[in-house]
């Protein structure tokens, strides 16, 4: 079952991964045309948005567990969920910006400056961003593979940050927020753990 799964996944193409990546995105916008947003519509897009980045973001972080240990091969797919999180990143950042804050720089640079979940979000997202430019074939070659692999360790980090930047703005402390965290620090765990034994199987 897990060869055909492997072998289903090899003929399936990337473009059908960004167009379904892309589906949740022209959904809200939709639902914004149509008013379908409750009665606060910016900050619904803003936190929908935010929870899809993490959702895809956590789901690039899941590839290689999942072929580690369960044999599922979505190595193909990596590159386009880590971007298509990244765009959503963008999107929930670009609507802080333009819609709820309205482009008052000042109160900008005072909400990252002073006000922690905002300071922890835009970290998350700074790292986000040399991952994001140098995703291309093009940046792998001109870098080495070393220096390249080197840099795109800031994704731990990355959704770290972003795990706990969402579990600052709720506040209330629902689960959701919390599993997502948990599943952050579980995939965490499956990525570093096995490079610490093979340190120490060196040594």
């Amino acid at each position: 079952m897990r060869l055909a799964m492997n072998q289903a996944l090899r003929r399936l193409p990337v473009w059908v991964v960004w167009l379904a990546g892309l589906g949740p995105a022209c959904w809200l916008v939709w639902l914004l045309v149509q008013g379908r947003l409750g009665a606060d519509p910016v900050r619904r897009l803003e936190h929908d948005l935010g929870n899809w980045a993490l959702y895809f973001l956590m789901a690039s972080l899941a590839v290689t567990p999942l072929l580690r240990f369960a044999g599922m091969n979505f190595m193909r797919f990596r590159r386009a969920l880590g971007l298509l999180g990244f765009l959503y990143v963008v999107l929930h950042v670009a609507v802080w910006v333009f819609l709820d804050i309205q482009l008052r720089w000042d109160e900008i640079w005072r909400d990252i400056l002073k006000r922690p979940y905002v300071t922890v979000g835009m970290a998350g997202f700074l790292l986000l961003i040399p991952l994001a430019w140098t995703s291309r074939d093009s940046a792998l070659r001109r870098m080495g593979p070393i220096a390249w692999r080197r840099l795109h360790l800031l994704a731990y980090p990355a959704i770290l940050l972003g795990g706990v930047h969402y579990l600052m703005v709720v506040k209330a402390w629902p689960p959701e927020p919390m599993i997502c965290l948990g599943i952050i620090l579980g995939l965490l765990s499956l990525r570093i753990v096995p490079r610490f034994k093979r340190s120490a199987v060196g040594a």
